[in-house]
């Protein structure tokens, strides 16, 4: 009888080693999966952002090729402005010119 108890007592002690020894190598196994996973939404978390940084840099390079764009027209607009008065102008510049040298000239003469 006693040696039976005793043998229980190690079956038991036996399946409790192996519960444990299960319930560790699940413990691993769990912790291995969160780590894999953990690492696959690191990297689709970095690659979302490296996809929402490109868009963001294309809509501001696109922002800034309109800006430019319109920047030049503006300038060349106004360009045109000024060349327009700047011809309407020249007659009289031409004029005023002459007027003056012709007055140098009568002054030192």
């Amino acid at each position: 009888m006693k040696t039976e108890v005793l043998r229980d007592i190690k079956k038991a002690e036996e399946e409790y080693q192996s519960t444990i020894s299960r319930a560790q190598d699940e413990k691993k196994q769990r912790h291995s999966q969160a780590e894999l996973e953990a690492d696959n939404l690191v990297s689709k978390a970095q690659s979302n952002a490296e996809q929402y940084k490109k868009l963001k840099l294309e809509e501001a390079r696109h922002q800034a090729a309109l800006k430019h764009a319109e920047i030049i027209k503006s300038g060349n607009q106004r360009a045109a402005t000024l060349k327009v008065k700047g011809e309407q102008n020249l007659s009289n510049a031409v004029q005023l010119l002459v007027l003056r040298f012709k007055e140098q000239l009568h002054v030192k003469a």
